[in-house]
């Protein structure tokens, strides 16, 4: 072999890279020690960046095209190594090509709970899980922050890598738009796009890449929380007392309690009419009566004129706390006196009719 044959296979006259993996992030040109020839040919594809490094400092980016490497069109390279003008040597650096393209579907979740201030329930345990897509932007700072100088970078390592990182940012970014526990189920989507403005400023600047999608599959909460939810939904299916009591009823029509619905239906009417006859009967809830001098007002038929929530309950067949609820809405008329409640006889006989 010739001695000028010999020199010029210990250059590298053409750099590119072919990328069949659907996987990759980051890759090292491999140059077998081998110097760069001033003048040679670099390839850059679409969807690909390339990135030089000489001496751990980061060099010149090319983006997609045929570029010839000499001195002229390398100046952040060319003023690292100190090159005169017109100074026609190869030189080493290292070459990495980063991928650009969207990688889509990448999953996240959280490993533990993440503690979030909510407005109504307090500090809250929140699990979450989903799916992102991705493209790396900022190709120094990706290959500094993240793939560093591993010599093939690769999704399933990325996802290692940013896991928990993208759940800070991620849970950061849900304290930032204080949206309440209660309405996370209800607009996934929604908090998913409302999310991403909060996410990609934090995701640029630290990492050098950029989030187009992000989406929320499910966020659940301890049992504890889901209890005092399922609460709050029956209060609001409940509604009043009336309809509260309805709904006792039919309830208990469905059930039966061994007497089959034609006994229910009994107990109903019989209790219906236990209260139409306590509402008309003189001494009656609906009765005036007038109390005796320095002694409350009291009804011949044993109730008083001012009645207890307790007293109500037991004429209603339903539990105090029942009728403290309905006289907090509004639905029975009544006067809260201190920590007590009042209703009168006229009220409670208006409230039943």
């Amino acid at each position: 072999m010739a001695l000028t044959d010999f020199l010029r296979s210990q250059f590298i006259d053409i750099i590119e890279w072919n990328d069949d993996s659907r996987d990759t992030l980051s890759f090292r040109f491999p140059d077998d020690d081998k110097e760069i020839k001033n003048g040679a040919q670099l390839i850059v594809r679409e969807s690909q960046s390339v990135q030089f490094v000489y001496l751990g400092q980061f060099g010149d980016l090319f983006a997609p095209g045929k570029h010839s490497l000499t001195t002229d069109n390398i100046p952040i390279l060319s003023r690292l190594k100190g090159w005169k003008y017109g100074f026609e040597s190869p030189f080493k650096a290292d070459v990495y090509y980063l991928t650009t393209r969207l990688f889509t579907g990448n999953k996240w979740g959280t490993s533990n709970p993440v503690m979030v201030r909510d407005q109504d329930f307090g500090i809250v345990r929140v699990r979450a899980f989903g799916t992102y897509d991705f493209r790396i932007v900022d190709p120094p700072k990706f290959l500094k922050e993240v793939a560093g100088t591993d010599n093939h970078f690769r999704l399933d390592e990325f996802a290692d890598v940013m896991r928990s990182r993208i759940v800070s940012v991620f849970s950061e970014a849900l304290a930032s738009s204080k949206v309440p526990v209660l309405d996370v189920a209800t607009r996934y989507s929604e908090l998913g796009d409302a999310l991403l403005p909060l996410i990609n400023p934090a995701l640029g600047e630290k990492y050098g890449i950029t989030m187009p999608a992000f989406v929320l599959e499910n966020v659940s909460v301890p049992p504890e929380v889901e209890q005092a939810i399922d609460k709050r939904s029956s209060m609001a299916a409940v509604g009043n007392l009336n309809d509260y009591v309805k709904f006792q009823m039919a309830q208990g029509l469905e059930k039966g309690d061994g007497a089959g619905v034609g006994g229910m239906a009994a107990q109903m009417a019989v209790g219906m009419a236990m209260a139409q006859q306590m509402m008309n009967q003189p001494g009656g809830i609906t009765a005036q009566a007038t109390a005796p001098a320095g002694g409350p007002t009291q009804a011949p038929g044993g109730l008083p004129e001012m009645l207890s929530p307790a007293d109500a309950a037991k004429v209603l067949g339903v539990t105090e706390a029942d009728v403290i609820a309905s006289l907090e809405a509004g639905d029975i008329k009544g006067k809260k006196i201190g920590a007590q409640w009042r209703i009168t006889r006229a009220q409670l006989a208006t409230f039943m009719q």
